[in-house]
């Protein structure tokens, strides 16, 4: 049974920057779908966001914010972005954030709460104990339910973008420039697939971490937007950056948990298995030096002693008062895992966290190289984070930007119809996917993206990657082909295409810069 969705604006992600293109685009009376594959709105990326959120501190400015995010980018920064973000972020968090949403962040004698982390010269992270990312996406997901031009969808995954060249029923309509119309989306309950076209469409999908065998990403994260955004023909730039964060849970019955870079900037430090600090021997700025620096020097720290990990040290450094007042979410769920941080220190080591590319967008109005598609947060490369990102501006990166989008398509809406002759989705009475099947390829290709276009990459490795992954990816679409869609298939699918076009930047990218480390 074929069901067709028609809206004004479709946006696809739930986190802070589809949420904020929402509701300011339903603020401003225009009818939004948003869909997300959770079945619960709040499972993002941005939930699982600790550490906080740039705003200002004492004594500074933009361009004090500009310096430190081009030089945790390794220089390779678009001015135009760090611009925006740097002058409008501070405004837009106030704006938004704490007049619009009401987000709870903490604070000390009625002023708010400022700390730093690596790469920050100055205090100006604002933040809700250890659970930033999930007071915003909470307080942002209540405003978007009962919001009366915003029609939430669960459990539905994004199959493919919808372009007229590829999926019109009129054959003429190749010959149009490229086109978004909406999205074919998988009712994960139901096994249907229906068309939800709308007039404008923003990808705000998240990141790409599950590509790896190790992340502090949830398993939404897939790069379900950027292989999509690519096989509709966009564009896709500066893949190569995948930033690895330095401290990640090492336990065998745990998954990769993220250990917030704040605590470092709280005053904890690296030590090795005997308690002594290590970061000074690789780096001037020792424990707060930049992600990209501290997670190689993590990675070579265990190379050099034979360990498995390495340990951050918060009992020796920081007040247990403050322990607790600042991490009581950490401290809570290692103890699950027989871990005190108030009496030990914990075992870390860097994981896959935050893709620094993605669909390219233009700077300043967040449109795709496809006419009515927009990408913002996560899924998409602005340029603002150049090689490596600056800590805590991911979250307001995806606010700024949902903002600009919104402003960008109220603008236009009055002048774009919804597409007509879109092609049904075509059952062609496939077997189920193997879920063996499934689990095997994804093992394989995370395998491959883990050891050779991981933290250190080389000429041989990455020959070998594109070798094995143009494979593996072959095989995955033919396996699609041949199968009845659902989630499980469509996250292989996408993982597979996504890990190609990583390979295949990191291969034609010569030049080792922050998150790109070329050894060979």
């Amino acid at each position: 049974m074929d069901e067709k969705i028609t809206t004004e604006v479709l946006v696809i992600g739930s986190g802070i920057a589809g949420c904020t293109a929402a509701l300011e685009l339903a603020d401003a009376g225009v009818e939004v779908v948003l869909v997300t594959r959770a079945a619960n709105p709040t499972d993002s990326n941005t939930y699982s966001a600790q550490g906080g959120i740039i705003y200002k501190g004492e004594g500074d400015s933009a361009e004090k914010l500009a310096s430190d995010i081009i030089v945790a980018g390794a220089g390779l920064s678009n001015e135009v972005a760090v611009g925006i973000v740097s002058k409008e972020g501070p405004r837009t968090v106030e704006k938004f954030l704490i007049n619009r949403v009401g987000v709870d962040f903490d604070k000390i004698d009625g002023e708010l709460s400022r700390t730093k982390e690596g790469g920050q010269k100055i205090n100006r992270i604002i933040h809700h104990a250890d659970e930033t990312g999930r007071a915003i996406e909470e307080a942002m997901a209540a405003q978007v339910a009962k919001h009366p031009k915003i029609k939430v969808i669960t459990n539905a995954t994004a199959v493919d973008l919808l372009t007229p060249a590829h999926h019109s029923t009129n054959r003429i309509a190749v010959y149009e420039p490229l086109s978004c119309a909406g999205v074919y989306l998988l009712d994960r309950q139901t096994g249907c697939v229906s068309r939800c076209l709308a007039k404008q469409t923003v990808l705000a999908t998240g990141g790409l971490g599950q590509v790896y065998e190790f992340t502090t990403n949830p398993d939404g994260a897939r790069g379900d937007g950027i292989a999509m955004a690519d096989r509709a023909g966009a564009r896709t730039i500066n893949l190569e950056y995948v930033q690895f964060h330095p401290t990640a849970f090492y336990h065998p019955n745990a998954p990769r948990l993220l250990i917030t870079e704040a605590a470092r900037g709280e005053g904890a430090r690296l030590v090795d298995a005997a308690g002594k600090p290590f970061m000074q021997d690789y780096d001037p700025r020792a424990d707060l030096a930049t992600r990209d620096v501290v997670a190689r020097s993590i990675y070579h720290q265990m190379l050099a002693t034979g360990a498995g990990n390495v340990y951050l040290d918060m009992k020796s450094y920081i007040p247990q008062e403050k322990i607790s007042r600042r991490f009581p979410n950490i401290r809570k769920t290692l103890l699950g895992f027989g871990v005190d941080i108030l009496k030990e220190p914990i075992p870390v080591v860097p994981a896959a966290h935050y893709s620094c590319g993605g669909v390219y967008v233009d700077a300043k109005t967040g449109e795709t190289t496809i006419k009515n598609l927009y990408a913002v947060g996560e899924v998409a490369c602005t340029g603002l984070h150049g090689a490596n990102r600056l800590a805590s501006t991911s979250l307001l990166e995806g606010l700024v930007y949902g903002e600009i989008v919104a402003g960008v398509i109220k603008g236009q809406i009055g002048g774009t119809k919804v597409a007509a002759n879109i092609k049904p989705w075509e059952y062609l009475g496939n077997p189920e996917a193997d879920p063996s099947l499934v689990a095997q390829d994804l093992r394989n290709i995370r395998g491959i993206m883990w050891n050779y276009v991981g933290l250190e990459r080389t000429t041989a490795r990455l020959a070998r990657a594109r070798l094995e992954l143009g494979h593996a990816q072959r095989s995955v679409e033919q396996f699609y082909q041949n199968s009845k869609v659902n989630d499980a298939l469509l996250g292989l699918r996408n993982i597979a295409r996504t890990a190609v076009l990583i390979a295949e930047a990191a291969w034609a990218n010569k030049q080792s810069a922050g998150s790109h480390y070329r050894t060979g």
